[in-house]
């Protein structure tokens, strides 16, 4: 017997942002917690906001970042991947801080490997769902992924620029699976790579500039992963990224969401960055609205971009 694949439906006009407050094209990032509130660590005026899943916000937190670019929460923490100032932050929920990686401000040399004492425009950070090691994907400026104890220890790294198995061109996000799989986004390279947690090469799944990826719960989680759309020279050619696809544990795709074409309406994406999922299956997606336009020089409509959507699990 078959099973049906889940489907999912916008959810229009989420989150109450109130007046005096902007992303200024870009959520970003969003991650959930343990209550299903939404947090979207953004690069607005104010780079933290908490939201509940009806998108009513509760809170929000002001800290001095370069450039905000994933959130990741776990165990009742949250970390903030800084990619302009070229650190990460471990804080609890209520945002103090607990440590820090990266000497802020102070990247490595451009493409060349490291330790994980410093990074060079890294972009996400990944929690083992057992071990609570933490994974690094470092990143724009570096083609790497770092490996730490749960305190911060750095354990390894691997990979180098380069087109082949374990290597990289932009590592853009990633998860850990509970059996040891570490799943990485490999944006320009327009795939998926996977790898055991020594690094080892496993397997490859290829998609439309993968830059996000987030997992549901359970042995074997389904993914979800967000594909940015064309650079402007392929402006108007439908179903090249824009959309999000579920794929199952072995990387084959059971459904997909998200419009042929990008754009601004309720079933479109402009430029999906992160993602993800409550505990009903809901999915949550930031975006970077601001990078999109540059691309295919299409202004935002009444001055602010929509770059933070949720869709709604309908069915099983």
């Amino acid at each position: 017997m078959s099973i049906r694949p889940p489907t999912y439906e916008p959810v229009p006009l989420w989150g109450k942002i109130p007046h005096g407050i902007t992303f200024r094209g870009s959520a970003t990032s969003v991650a959930v917690d343990s209550e299903d509130r939404v947090y979207v660590f953004n690069r607005g005026n104010r780079p933290l906001l908490i939201f509940d899943s009806e998108g009513n916000l509760l809170d929000s937190q002001v800290n001095n970042y370069g450039r905000p670019h994933s959130i990741t929460i776990d165990a009742g923490a949250m970390f903030l991947v800084d990619d302009g100032a070229h650190f990460l932050e471990k804080r609890t929920l209520d945002g103090e801080l607990l440590f820090a990686l990266g000497e802020r401000d102070n990247p490595i040399a451009r493409h060349s490997g490291g330790d994980g004492s410093q990074f060079n425009r890294p972009t996400a950070l990944a929690v083992h769902p057992v071990t609570r090691e933490l994974f690094v994907s470092d990143g724009y400026a570096n083609s790497r992924i770092h490996r730490f104890t749960p305190d911060g220890e750095h354990i390894l790294s691997w990979g180098e620029p380069g087109s082949r198995p374990g290597q990289f061109s932009l590592p853009h996000s990633l998860v850990v699976t509970a059996d040891n799989r570490v799943v990485v986004c490999d944006r320009e390279n327009f795939r998926i790579q996977v790898f055991s947690i020594e690094g080892e090469f496993l397997d490859l799944w290829h998609l439309h500039r993968p830059a996000a990826i987030g997992m549901s719960g359970g042995p074997r989680p389904l993914f979800f992963v967000c594909e940015h759309t064309p650079h402007k020279i392929q402006k108007g050619v439908p179903n090249l990224g824009g959309c999000i696809k579920v794929l199952n544990y072995e990387g084959a795709e059971i459904t997909s969401f998200g419009a042929e074409l990008p754009g601004h309406e309720p079933g479109q994406f402009m430029e999906p960055h992160s993602i993800a999922v409550d505990s009903k299956g809901d999915v949550y997606i930031a975006e970077v609205c601001n990078s999109w336009v540059a691309n295919l020089g299409t202004p935002p409509p009444l001055g602010e971009w929509p770059s933070l959507r949720k869709w709604q699990r309908v069915s099983e």
